[in-house]
């Protein structure tokens, strides 16, 4: 059973900084695409960023092109997302994805979902 964790939301302030990371267990998390949603209160989830099942490729959200850093760590089953400059507008539950396939973009495309970390930025 694929099991994906998130960690290290939390209250930060804009212009701050925070890193999130999500552990996968339950498969070869080193086969697939994995990505990161956000979902504000009142709204869909959103896309926020993909990764390739190598780490070489990268796809971002106009919203958050050139503050966050999608990366991943295969021999730690770990993903992260370094957010950088955030703004209130970041608020959101941030949540883990992992897709069945080496390249992902939409939502449809991923299988599996963590539990979430929260985010919220003050202005």
């Amino acid at each position: 059973q694929v099991q994906l964790v998130e960690s290290g939301g939390g209250l930060v302030q804009a212009g701050g900084s925070l890193r999130l990371s999500c552990v996968a267990s339950g498969r070869t998390f080193s086969n697939y695409a994995m990505g990161w949603f956000r979902q504000a209160p009142g709204k869909e989830r959103e896309f926020v960023a993909t990764i390739s099942w190598s780490g070489r490729s990268t796809y971002y959200a106009d919203s958050v092109k050139g503050r966050f850093t999608i990366s991943r760590d295969n021999a730690k089953n770990t993903l992260y997302l370094q957010m950088n400059s955030l703004k209130p507008e970041d608020t959101a539950v941030y949540y883990c994805a992992g897709s069945g396939s080496r390249w992902a973009e939409t939502r449809d495309e991923y299988d599996y979902w963590g539990q979430g970390t929260q985010v919220t930025v003050s202005s």
